[in-house]
């Protein structure tokens, strides 16, 4: 029984690092989780004893397992269990399981279709290695092919775009930092 109430008593610190790590605010946790900016606070203070109710959603705005949300102890299995994130079409397999950070992951691109999507530009570095298909990367001024077994590694404030120009999915491996994560594979809010 002490163990588990020492267990609890670290989940409030605990979620404080990880939301701290994330580089956000309550305010922002809580639109990404829907639970109240009170809440939040006495579950970080310890005020508020963590319920699966408040835990699930927290997992999901930090895209973790409830085991990384909470930090339970480890149970010597260092296989990730991926679960697929689908995001503008693309599915994104996380590779590692610890919050903060560069992150990996494998995104499947499916055959791009339609009008070119505008460039984009946000807050990170993001390097991608092709593991099959063909990509086609436009950063700024440059517009390129590429292939497998080929990497590109880039400041994202400079407007780009990632598509597969083929009727086949492609595939690769992306590391984003934190900020690229975000834009790439947060979950979002059900607007209700």
């Amino acid at each position: 029984m002490a163990n588990d109430e020492a267990a609890l008593a670290s989940v409030g610190p605990h979620l404080r690092t990880l939301r701290q790590r994330r580089g956000l605010t309550l305010t922002q946790l809580a639109e990404a989780s829907g639970i109240s900016v009170s809440t939040l606070s006495r579950l970080e203070s310890g005020g508020r004893k963590p319920t699966l109710e408040l835990l699930l959603p927290l997992a999901r705005a930090y895209q973790v397992t409830l085991d990384e949300l909470v930090d339970a102890p480890d149970t010597g299995d260092p296989r990730v269990h991926a679960r697929p994130i689908v995001r503008h079409g693309s599915t994104f397999l996380p590779l590692t399981r610890r919050p903060g950070g560069v992150r990996a992951y494998k995104q499947i691109l499916p055959p791009h279709k339609g009008a070119d999507p505008e460039p984009q530009t946000h807050e990170g570095y993001e390097w991608l290695y092709v593991l099959s298909g063909r990509v086609r990367l436009v950063l700024g001024a440059h517009d390129m092919i590429l292939t497998p077994g080929e990497v590109a590694e880039f400041d994202t404030r400079i407007p780009h775009r990632v598509v597969n120009p083929d009727p086949v999915p492609a595939e690769i491996l992306n590391l984003f930092g934190p900020q690229g994560e975000r834009m790439h594979v947060r979950a979002r809010p059900a607007k209700g």
